[in-house]
C-alpha cells in the first residue's frame, strides 16, 4: 500500500453530500481552504437517491391529480402516466447518476475534491484510502466536519437481510415497477414510495407496526393520507408485525401478525442509523457508529476541533436541516479561525436552533402534508399551555378554484401564554408551497394580533391564515 503525500488545510470535510458541500462553501467564503472526501457520488443522498429522484417519480401523479380535478381540464386528460418517461425524468435529475457537474461546482467554488474512504487517526488528522489503495494524510489546522448522512437501518426480523430487501436507494433508482412491492414502514419514505409505485404500476401492500402512519405528526394527516392511499389501491395495513421474511423462488415472503404477504420486492423504510462506524471515531475516543454530541454550533461535545453536521448528529434527518446546520457550522468554524468569541444563544448566527421547535417538513404524497413546529402532542409533552385551532382547508375559496372538491385540513397549535404559533399543519393537494409563511411565523415568534395584518390575497389557498385566526379567536370569546 503506497503512500501520497500529506496535506493541510484550514478544514477537512467528510462527506461531500449537500451538508458537506455547504459547510466547505462557507468556510471557503469565510477565506479558509477546504477538502472534501468522498468515496462515492458528490452532492450525496439527497441528489441520487432521495430528494430529488422520489420527487421527480412522485410529480406526474400529482399533475395528473390536479388536472383530473378541474372540470374543462380533465377532459383533456385522456391517457395514462407514461412510465417510461417518468422513469427517464428521474434519471435526468439524477444525471444518470453521474456526478461530474457535482465535481465541477465544487472545483469553481475553490474547494479541493478528494475521492476515497476517509478515516480519523487522532486529532485533526484524517487518511484517505483511494480505490487503488493509495493513502493521503490530511492535517486540518482547525476543524474536521463529520456530514457522513446516514444510512438504512434494518429492523431485527428474522431472515430479512436475507432475502435483498430494497433500501429507499433501490426505491429510487428502479429501473421499472416491481409487479408486487411491499413496504416496511409508513414513514415518509414509506408512504411516499407506496404513492408513487403505485401510481406506476405496482400493486403495494404498506406494512405498519404501529397504529397509524405517518406517527410523529397530527393525526389528521395520518388518517387522510392512510385514507387516500387506501383510495389509490394501496393495502395499507396498520398494526401489522413482521416476524420473519425468506425467499420462495423469486417472490419475498414476509411472516406478519395478520398472516402471509407475498412480494417481489421488499422495501424496508424503518429508519435511518448514523453512517459513523467506519470513520475512525474510536481514535478520538467516541464511539464508532453511534450519533455525534454536539452543541448548537455543531461542534462535538468535549472538542474544540471535531464537528458533526447533517444527519451524523441525528437532530433532524432532512435535506434542508443539514444545510441549515452546515451554513451555522461553517460560520461557527470561520469565527472561531479568526478567533471570534462564539456565542449559543438563540439569535447567535452561529447556532443551530430550529432543529428543536421549528423544523419544516413535507411528505409529498397525494394530499400532501406539510408541518412546522410542535404538534399537539409534543407540546403536551413539554408542558407547554396551549390550544388547538382546526378548519376545513377545502371551504376556503382559493382551495374551490384550485381544484373541484378540493379536501384538506389545517391545524394551528397556539401556545396560549404568549399567544404565538408553536406548531402548524397543513393536508391538501399543494400544500408545500404554504410552508414557509408558517415557518416564518413560528420562528419569528410573531404574535397572533400581529398576524392579523399579515393579508392574505384573495382568492388563494393562504386565505387560510385568516380563518384560523378567526377560528383562534372565536374560540378565544366562547
Amino acid at each position: 500500500m503506497s503512500s501520497a503525500d500529506g496535506k493541510t488545510y484550514d478544514v477537512v470535510v467528510l462527506g461531500a453530500g449537500s451538508t458537506g458541500e455547504n459547510v466547505a462553501d462557507i468556510v471557503v467564503r469565510g477565506g479558509l481552504s477546504a477538502v472534501l472526501v468522498e468515496n462515492e457520488l458528490v452532492g450525496g443522498e439527497c441528489s441520487y437517491w432521495a430528494c430529488m429522484p422520489s420527487k421527480t417519480l412522485l410529480r406526474g401523479t400529482e399533475v395528473l391529480a390536479e388536472a383530473r380535478a378541474v372540470d374543462g381540464a380533465r377532459q383533456a386528460v385522456t391517457g395514462q402516466q407514461d412510465v417510461t418517461a417518468t422513469l427517464a425524468r428521474r434519471d435526468s435529475f439524477t444525471a444518470h447518476w453521474d456526478d461530474s457537474g457535482q465535481a465541477e461546482w465544487v472545483h469553481g467554488a475553490g474547494i479541493d475534491l478528494l475521492r476515497g474512504t476517509a478515516r480519523l487517526a487522532g486529532e485533526k488528522v484524517v487518511v484517505v484510502t483511494a480505490e487503488d489503495g493509495t493513502e493521503t494524510r490530511l492535517t486540518a489546522r482547525h476543524a474536521v466536519a463529520v456530514c457522513t448522512g446516514s444510512v438504512a437501518k434494518l429492523p431485527p426480523v428474522d431472515g430479512l437481510a436475507d432475502v435483498d430487501p430494497w433500501t429507499p436507494r433501490e426505491a429510487t433508482s428502479a429501473k421499472e415497477a416491481p409487479g408486487r412491492l411491499v413496504v416496511l414502514g409508513g414513514g415518509y419514505v414509506g408512504c411516499e414510495m407506496a404513492t408513487a409505485w403505485q401510481a406506476l404500476g405496482s400493486q403495494v401492500t404498506l406494512v405498519q407496526h404501529g397504529d397509524r402512519l405517518l406517527d410523529t405528526m397530527e393525526p389528521v394527516a395520518s388518517d387522510a393520507v392512510a385514507a387516500a392511499l387506501r383510495a389509490s389501491g394501496v393495502d395499507v395495513r396498520l398494526g401489522c408485525e413482521v416476524t420473519a421474511a425468506r425467499r420462495d423462488g423469486t417472490d419475498v415472503v414476509l411472516t406478519t401478525s395478520a398472516g402471509e404477504l407475498r412480494g417481489d420486492e421488499v422495501l424496508v423504510a424503518t429508519g435511518r442509523a448514523a453512517r459513523t462506524a467506519d470513520i475512525g471515531l474510536e481514535t478520538v475516543g467516541l464511539g464508532p457508529g453511534e450519533y455525534l454530541d454536539v452543541d448548537d454550533s455543531l461542534r462535538v461535545r468535549g472538542s474544540d476541533w471535531l464537528y458533526g453536521v447533517g444527519d451524523a448528529n441525528g437532530r433532524a434527518l432532512l435535506t434542508h436541516m443539514g444545510k441549515y446546520q452546515a451554513r451555522q457550522a461553517g460560520a461557527a468554524i470561520v469565527a472561531r479561525a479568526r478567533g471570534e468569541q462564539v456565542g449559543l444563544d438563540d439569535w447567535s448566527p452561529f447556532v443551530a436552533t430550529a432543529d428543536d421547535r421549528a423544523v419544516p417538513s413535507v411528505v409529498f404524497t397525494s394530499p400532501q402534508v406539510a408541518a412546522v413546529g410542535l404538534t399537539a402532542a409534543q407540546a403536551a409533552e413539554r408542558g407547554l399551555a396551549h390550544r388547538v385551532v382546526e378548519y376545513d382547508l377545502g371551504s376556503v375559496s382559493g382551495a374551490k378554484v384550485f381544484a373541484d372538491g378540493y379536501t384538506g385540513s389545517a391545524l394551528a397549535v397556539v401556545e396560549t401564554e404568549r399567544e404565538v404559533l408553536l406548531g402548524v399543519t397543513f393536508v391538501g393537494p399543494a400544500v408545500a408551497e404554504l410552508l414557509q409563511s408558517a415557518t416564518i411565523a413560528v420562528v419569528g415568534e410573531v404574535p397572533i394580533a400581529r398576524l392579523w395584518h399579515a393579508v392574505p390575497a384573495y382568492p388563494t389557498v393562504s386565505e387560510i391564515w385568516l380563518r384560523l385566526l378567526e377560528t383562534w379567536r372565536d374560540s378565544s370569546t366562547s
